[in-house]
């Protein structure tokens, strides 16, 4: 099995040592370099093509967010985790813009940033759930109140296919920012068919992501943030 290869970014050298024993002990997992700041992580990135870049914020030279949307832009099969001490709506927001596929707080534990790492590396967005309720809640604002799912619908967009009781559940708790095997848990499924009925979704709700999915559900009305 080919292994995760993963970029660490962030100008303390502590923390990328740090993060590179804990990464390098994942048997799935090896990281492939290290930056100490952004423009180095932007020249390792073209130079050596990481599948995964965990991206610190403030950096010196240039800072995650520009390094993050120069990446996304040219290499957009590498995907890059913004992991900060920072939870400031600018930073979150600027992030998701840049075209970050998680967003995770330094202080998130062992096992969920290699999950995140797993997650990200499959296609999927991660979000911590404090940072999810500020997106959603900042995505729900600029949309407006819902009218109607008729009305509130984008022109560009065909129809939204009706979802399954099932489904229902299982996009409620992807807006919460649960991870597929979080809603496994919740709903007694195998990860398996999780990840299949999050396709399903992501397909009628015409996403490419689980954050498209979850914006275009608030959009239509068919979910609501507790």
């Amino acid at each position: 099995m080919d292994k995760i290869r993963i970029l660490v970014a962030d100008d303390q050298e502590i923390i990328r040592q740090g993060l590179a024993i804990i990464l390098d002990h994942q048997p799935d997992m090896t990281v492939v370099g290290q930056a100490e700041h952004g423009e180095q992580a932007v020249a390792m990135a073209r130079a050596i093509k990481p599948d995964v870049i965990l991206m610190d914020i403030k950096m010196p030279k240039m800072n995650g967010i520009q390094a993050t949307r120069i990446i996304t832009g040219e290499l957009p099969a590498t995907q890059i985790i913004i992991l900060t001490t920072y939870d400031s709506d600018d930073w979150v927001f600027d992030g998701v813009r840049a075209g970050a596929q998680a967003y995770l707080l330094k202080d998130a534990g062992k096992d969920e940033l290699t999950a995140a790492i797993r997650g990200v590396n499959r296609g999927e967005s991660q979000l911590d759930p404090t940072i999810a309720r500020k997106v959603m809640d900042e995505f729900r604002r600029m949309s407006g109140p819902v009218i109607s799912t008729q009305a509130s619908r984008d022109d560009d967009l065909p129809p939204i296919e009706a979802l399954t009781e099932r489904e229902h559940d299982v996009l409620s708790l992807i807006a919460q920012g649960m991870n597929n095997k979080d809603i496994a848990g919740t709903l007694f499924l195998s990860e398996g068919t999780v990840k299949n009925y999050v396709s399903t979704i992501m397909a009628k709700l015409h996403a490419n992501d689980r954050t498209q999915v979850v914006i275009r559900a608030l959009k239509e009305g068919i979910v609501k943030l507790q």
